[in-house]
């Protein structure tokens, strides 16, 4: 009797402790069903939340690998205008004929030696006919003074140029005829080397201040490849108060920053003293020269970089100065 009346308790208080599981369980039930209403309509927070603790639930989706946003920007109608500065136009470089690319003499009158000198020292030459005799018989004449001044170490440019202005008048015959004068060229070393690759940079103008039946047939021999694209002769020189045949640049451009003119007679500068390159004059009694390709076109290659030639020159050559010595005031140039 008393061991029935002690298990009575114990099954009461082993239903009452189910009962109590059964209820935790309900709640606990309904708590996991709201919470996986929350996860199914948030998948992606809610399945990194358990990746973080390591968990995985099996009704929950796999979350994606989150990927980097994707920042959209919203490009311009229009191109953006290009600001970088632009390129350089071509440099125009003016270049001298006689005694620059080339010397000239009258056949019959070159003495052997000097013939045989500039041979022997490999520089080129070539006989030609020409129409008008600007290389007539006072040729002897300019071949002394030449041995001359030579002898002495003196270079008189005034003296010379004199004298070249002499022998670029034309002469006639006793009957007002043009005479056929045959004549002997050589070419300055590096001349064909110096056009090719200056062509290659710049546009090259022949000026000279020769007349054209004298010119045309020398340069048609040493242009053989049209590397001039415009040949200018005595008729597109003009005179000032101090000069003949002088060459003005502004035949060819108004606007001075990218033209040069290259000349033994630093007087054919007159007018855009800014813009001259002065250089030694050639003769074949000088065959060992360099000036070609060893200055002139180093000055091409670097003046063709600039903007403007003319500070360059200016700071290089001072030809305003060198003109105001002999005894030509400065004269206001171009812009």
């Amino acid at each position: 009797m008393s061991a029935a009346t002690e298990v009575a308790p114990v099954q009461q208080r082993g239903h009452a402790t189910a009962a109590v599981w059964r209820a935790v369980s309900g709640w606990l039930g309904l708590l996991f069903q709201i919470l996986l209403r929350i996860v199914r309509g948030t998948p992606s927070s809610w399945a990194q939340l358990l990746s973080f603790v390591g968990l995985r639930h099996p009704l929950l989706p796999v979350a994606a690998q989150a990927q980097p946003e994707v920042a959209f920007v919203q490009l311009p109608s229009e191109a953006p205008a290009d600001t970088s500065p632009p390129p350089l136009r071509r440099l125009t470089v003016v270049l001298d004929l006689d005694e620059t690319l080339v010397c000239a003499y009258e056949s019959s009158s070159l003495p052997a030696t000097l013939r045989t000198q500039a041979v022997e020292a490999r520089l080129h030459c070539f006989d030609m006919e020409c129409a008008s005799p600007e290389k007539a018989s006072i040729m002897q004449c300019h071949l002394c003074l030449q041995a001359f001044c030579l002898s002495i170490g003196v270079f008189s440019i005034i003296l010379r140029r004199d004298l070249h202005e002499v022998m670029l008048h034309g002469l006639q015959d006793a009957e007002g005829r043009q005479r056929v004068n045959r004549v002997t060229v050589f070419e300055r070393p590096g001349l064909h080397e110096f056009l090719q690759r200056t062509s290659e940079f710049a546009d090259l103008v022949l000026f000279t201040a020769g007349l054209e039946g004298y010119a045309k047939p020398l340069v048609d021999r040493i242009d053989a490849h049209n590397r001039f694209i415009r040949r200018l002769y005595r008729p597109s020189t003009v005179t000032t108060e101090y000069r003949e045949h002088v060459k003005d640049l502004s035949c060819l451009s108004k606007d001075f920053r990218r033209i040069v003119l290259v000349d033994n007679n630093p007087y054919s500068f007159l007018l855009q003293p800014l813009n001259g390159i002065p250089c030694i004059t050639f003769s074949a009694g000088q065959p060992v020269d360099d000036q070609l390709m060893g200055t002139i076109f180093p000055l091409l290659k670097h003046l063709s970089l600039q903007k403007d030639v003319r500070p360059a020159l200016y700071e290089t050559f001072h030809m305003p100065e060198w003109f105001q010595g002999q005894g030509i005031p400065q004269i206001e140039q171009a812009v």
